[in-house]
């Protein structure tokens, strides 16, 4: 018995003790007037080990002394100086209401909150891609989320920070150039106006930086200089994706540099079965025609104001790939080298018409093909041996990225998962990057990517512009692979389904679900899923493709 009582002696001692050392605790370390106390008698203490008898004792009598009417009327001063507990309160309650959402809340706050909920709508109601837009929904709204920026600095106070900065030599202009440029960004009549960081960025990106002596493509040395000059009038509250230290911050690296985006490819390498364009490899002509859209929007985007770098990152939209769109923004349109940050953007917009596959594609079928060509069957394809399986990524990959290297982050990942997939002796990979691999980024790109929608940097004429580009090249790429298979039909001898062509835009599998179901609206019997799967998996190499060129011609 006593052996049994001692075990469980042990645990009620440790916890008697800790309850003891925490009323500790709160009774010294919480009190102030207490804690104060014991803070000067150890000072005390400490000096009195090295004093001689004599100066003990006379430090002794000053302390009596201390303890007399005048350290009373002394700490009286003290206290009466100390705000009272209403004053704190009113502080404190003023304090809260700064940094409520309800008072930081802006029109383009509640836009963007706005989008976010039909996002999410959309992927609930009509379950359009709910994969992506609800993580993309759900960003949007937390990336509008209104939080307290910081007060801001007036011009007098920027004009003071650029001298300092100017100073330490980190910059290439003078501070006469610095302060044309202050005086660009805080407009013609500033008189007291404060700004903050972001403000300033929105100004700068729509700035001729050349007619205040710095050249466009030192943008990003520019923004530099802005964060340490507005520094001083931010609070860092950690919350937003583009305030350093965040959580979403620090998650939006990925897409950022390009991360994710292979990641992604690795997914749908795992899952895809190129059966279908092994078994009939013409068809890969439709998943390249679909590839006028990104040319046709990169012309569009120069004659809307955009540079060559920009242009390209928004020509790919008419790829409709995500991954694609958001791995070549990230090297061409990433606000350096004279370019402004189009990520967000570029991605929203992809996302969003993949998502709208469904939407925009059957009208745009209907309007370029007759009821005669909707009826065309198509025989089945032929099996496809494991041999043809395997080979075919490995040749895949070589040939493709010796045509485009620059491509092979893309591709590379792509085509190592569907060796994975095919070899079958790996299953536990194929498994991971199939499933939980493939969720995990998706999860996360898509959060992020709709954080970044952040009104203040998100809602400008740009974004505008892109939107509607991205509509058009959609549209210009799904009538590309139309037009590029009833080219085909005039010389070939056994006729293709004109409709399949549609599907040579890279939105797996949907486009390819929406030929299938375009086509059994004219003839249930008319199957067209398994052809209509080759231009949709041939979309995907080739926009991967088209990426690569994009950036061979516009890296240099």
């Amino acid at each position: 018995m006593l052996g049994k009582k001692s075990i469980y002696r042990r645990p009620a001692v440790i916890l008697a003790s800790l309850l003891i050392l925490l009323l500790l605790n709160v009774v010294v370390v919480n009190n102030p007037m207490l804690a104060t106390r014991v803070s000067d008698l150890t000072e005390q203490t400490d000096s009195v080990t090295e004093m001689s008898l004599e100066e003990s004792n006379a430090q002794t009598a000053a302390m009596v002394d201390a303890m007399t009417e005048p350290q009373e009327e002394q700490t009286l001063s003290v206290e009466e100086q100390r705000p009272s507990t209403t004053e704190q309160l009113k502080d404190g309650l003023r304090k809260f209401w700064i940094l409520t959402g309800f008072r930081n809340c802006k029109l383009g706050n509640l836009i963007m909150i706005i989008v976010g909920i039909i996002f999410i709508f959309l992927a609930v109601r009509f379950e359009f891609e709910p994969m992506l837009l609800i993580p993309i929904g759900t960003g949007i709204i937390c990336g509008n989320i209104p939080f307290f920026q910081g007060y801001g600095v007036n011009l007098a106070d920027a004009v003071n920070y650029a001298q300092a900065a100017i100073d330490s030599g980190a910059f290439s202009f003078d501070l006469e150039t610095a302060k044309a440029l202050l005086l660009g960004v805080f407009g013609d009549n500033p008189g007291d106006k404060h700004m903050v960081l972001s403000e300033a960025i929105k100004v700068v990106d729509k700035m001729d930086l050349t007619k205040v002596g710095i050249a466009a493509g030192n943008i990003e040395e520019v923004k530099l200089f802005l964060n340490q000059v507005f520094e001083a009038g931010e609070l860092n509250l950690q919350t937003g994706l583009y305030q350093q230290g965040s959580v979403l911050n620090y998650l939006y690296f990925g897409v950022n540099k390009g991360i994710y985006p292979p990641l992604i490819f690795l997914g749908i390498g795992a899952m895809t079965d190129f059966s279908s364009l092994i078994a009939n490899p013409k068809l890969m002509i439709l998943g390249a025609a679909a590839q006028l859209g990104v040319f046709i929007t990169f012309i569009g985007a120069l004659y809307l104001g955009f540079n060559l770098r920009e242009a390209g990152a928004i020509g790919i939209i008419g790829g409709a790939d995500g991954p694609t769109a958001i791995f070549l923004s990230s090297r061409l349109a990433n606000g350096m080298n004279g370019t402004r940050n189009l990520i967000g953007p570029i991605a929203i917009a992809a996302y969003s018409y993949m998502a709208l596959v469904p939407v925009i594609q059957p009208p745009i079928i209907r309007l370029m093909t007759s009821k005669k060509e909707r009826l065309i069957k198509m025989k089945a394809p032929r099996m496809v041996n494991k041999t043809e399986k395997i080979m075919f990524p490995i040749v895949g990959l070589i040939l493709t990225t010796f045509i485009s290297p620059t491509a092979l982050p893309l591709l590379g990942m792509l085509f190592f998962g569907n060796i994975i997939k095919e070899s079958g002796v790996v299953k536990r990979l194929q498994n991971t990057a199939a499933n939980p691999l493939i969720d995990i980024v998706t999860i996360i790109l898509g959060l992020t990517v709709g954080a970044s929608t952040q009104a203040s940097v998100f809602l400008t004429s740009s974004s505008i512009k892109i939107f509607i580009l991205g509509a058009c090249s959609f549209a210009v790429a799904t009538a590309g692979g139309l037009l590029g298979a009833k080219l085909m039909n005039v010389f070939l001898k056994e006729k293709i389904n004109p409709m399949i062509g549609a599907a040579g835009v890279s939105a797996v599998p949907d486009s390819a679900r929406v030929v299938e179901v375009e086509g059994q609206k004219y003839d249930p019997s008319n199957h067209l899923l398994m052809h209509a799967m080759a231009p949709n998996v041939s979309g995907v190499i080739g926009s991967a493709v088209a990426a690569g060129v994009m950036m061979s011609f516009l890296m240099m």
